[in-house]
């Protein structure tokens, strides 16, 4: 027990504090509002406070807890909506109405809901920390399984109905009985244990025609998304959560606007997962942290939403972590290293941002889980990033660039012109494409030659646009008029996408290669024609032209109208050719 010396916004420090630890979490002035010890100096500790300080009073108590920021870990965390220190919100708002009072606790996980808990293993069974002990339907979508925190000997189990404290059974490690219950505690700053990580060798699908193609992201791999305010970020996260072939999702609002956290928090409730057809939520944890509530709160939120995602991924799911912004979270650094009076990096930034900006991103992974079973699996971040007026060349963006291998740069220009998604082809990247490409043979042989030529022919538009903005398009030869209108082509007809489009929302990795072939047939024809004298004029008015540009609305069911394209190219060519 200590007591307020001083306060200076979310960072209180407070005396006689002999015993605390560093992160032990703490409960500050008459109201208990929840901190953590960020720095200790002899009995003096100094503590960011997740709650806001205003109204507390020096010589008010100041108790530790005695253990670090932790998360409560069992079934009925799914559709749940979360601040950053794992508090729910609607039970929150049930108890206490719409604003969140000064020092409210609120269990995160129900109490009074019995959950149907299935045995996997009987008494005498040998156990290793990782197996799973049984199973509760959590939603109509996902099976949770309950996992042993420890090797030993079960020396009783039982199925039925369950609240997530009860005793299920227990385990025996051969010195003492350890009980477990449906739920856990594991502290947020630690990363839960695997047995093996593996290459990034298998891509993250997420249906978006630009990543698939030409900058995959690897599942169990990083993403950073940085763009201008209204470039598409959360619509691009939006369209990962809803079609990335995960199973869990975890989307983090991390000191977004409250308006933007607000449309998450409506939206996601109705969207629908089409694979299954049942609301999206049934498989997302939501945690909701705006830029009005106290700065800490949102290095707690980001850690909050990491560790529930390496849950999931230890009962062998592949999860999604979206983190929408993590440029919020830089500047709660600032805000809180400014108030400790530490000497400041580039740009008022702390020293120490890029080492927690890695630590956070290592955390992703695909991995074989710990356990007797054969069970993986992943946890991919997609961190979107705010620089301010869109400048990449800031301190989070920077930062960011060298931990993550996805880089898919928003540009403001494409979404002025209504180009969505707004990435910028030849300033975004992927570093998984050499391990990938394995992958991908597998689709189609010829789907690395596709990228690549698509890739040669939009770098060469870039150049011929600097002369065209001098002479105009009619002073090129014929060849690279062909290149400008199949390179229009790509852009309109392929890399241009409407997340809000029923069919255009999503495409299959058959579609995409059959779309992109299509274009390339028809550039392919048309450059050997344009050798044999026809104009482009001609090739531009021919009716399988318009069916290119329609390629994006065929359904999924009728992709054998997208296999005869490339052979109505070919008969539309040669008639062409004849007439000369």
């Amino acid at each position: 027990m200590g007591a307020l010396s001083k306060i200076s916004g979310p960072v209180v420090v407070a005396g006689g504090m002999k015993g605390a630890k560093m992160y032990d979490v703490v409960k500050v002035g008459n109201e208990k509002l929840i901190g953590e010890i960020i720095r200790l100096v002899g009995d003096n500790a100094t503590i960011q406070v997740y709650e806001d300080t205003s109204g507390l009073k020096p010589g008010e108590p100041v108790e530790s807890t005695g253990e670090p920021l932790s998360v409560e870990l069992g079934p009925g965390l799914l559709q749940s909506i979360y601040d950053g220190i794992q508090r729910p919100l609607d039970a929150i708002a049930n108890k206490h109405g719409s604003f969140i009072p000064r020092g409210v606790a609120v269990a995160p996980l129900d109490r009074k809901k019995k959950w149907d808990f299935k045995a996997k293993v009987k008494k005498g069974d040998k156990v290793q920390k990782g197996d799973v002990l049984g199973i509760v339907q959590e939603t109509d979508i996902v099976e949770h399984r309950i996992l042993a925190q420890t090797d030993g000997t079960v020396h009783s189990i039982s199925s039925g109905k369950y609240t997530v404290t009860e005793n299920v059974g227990s385990i025996d490690d051969g010195k003492k009985k350890h009980d477990f219950s449906l739920m856990h505690r594991h502290f947020v700053r630690e990363a839960r244990p695997y047995a093996q990580k593996f290459d990034p060798n298998i891509p993250l699908v997420t249906g978006q025609r630009i990543v698939d193609m030409f900058f995959p992201i690897a599942k169990g791999g990083t993403a950073c998304v940085p763009g201008p305010f209204g470039s598409g970020k959360t619509v691009t996260q939006h369209q990962f959560a809803k079609w990335s072939d995960t199973q869990i999702v975890v989307y983090i609002g991390c000191g977004e606007r409250g308006n933007e956290m607000t449309e998450v928090l409506t939206e996601f409730p109705h969207l629908e997962d089409p694979k299954t057809k049942k609301p999206l939520m049934m498989r997302t944890v939501l945690i909701a942290n705006t830029s009005n509530m106290p700065v800490a709160a949102r290095e707690a939120s980001v850690y909050t939403g990491i560790t529930i995602a390496e849950y999931y991924r230890d009962m062998g799911y592949d999860v999604a972590l979206m983190a929408d912004s993590t440029s919020r979270w830089a500047e709660a650094m600032r805000e809180i290293g400014g108030r400790l009076e530490e000497m400041p990096g580039e740009e008022g930034y702390p020293a120490y941002l890029a080492r927690r900006l890695a630590e956070f991103y290592e955390r992703a992974g695909r991995v074989q889980c710990l356990g007797s079973a054969d069970r993986k699996g992943s946890v991919t971040i997609i961190g979107a990033v705010s620089p301010p007026g869109g400048d990449i060349n800031e301190p989070v963006s920077q930062n960011t660039l060298r931990v993550t291998k996805v880089f898919l740069a928003l540009d403001a220009s494409l979404a002025q012109r209504r180009h969505f998604p707004a990435f910028h082809w030849l300033r975004s990247y992927s570093l998984y494409t050499d391990t990938l490409d394995p992958w991908y043979a597998n689709i189609s042989s010829d789907w690395i030659s596709l990228r690549t030529q698509s890739m040669a022919l939009l770098q060469k538009e870039a150049e011929l646009q600097e002369i065209v903005q001098l002479v105009g398009p009619d002073a090129l030869p014929e060849k690279e008029q062909v290149i400008l209108a199949v390179t229009k082509m790509i852009r309109e007809d392929y890399l241009q996408q409407s997340a809000f489009h029923d069919i255009d929302t999503y495409s299959s990795m058959k579609k995409q290669y059959l779309m992109l072939r299509s274009i390339l047939k028809f550039y392919e024809r048309a450059t050997a024609s344009v050798d044999l004298g026809v104009q482009l004029k001609h090739m531009s008015a021919m009716k399988v032209r318009e069916k290119i540009g329609r390629m994006k609305e065929v359904p999924e069911k009728e992709l054998k109208e997208l296999e005869s394209l490339a052979g109505e190219i070919e008969g539309e060519f040669d008639s062409l050719v004849r007439k000369q």
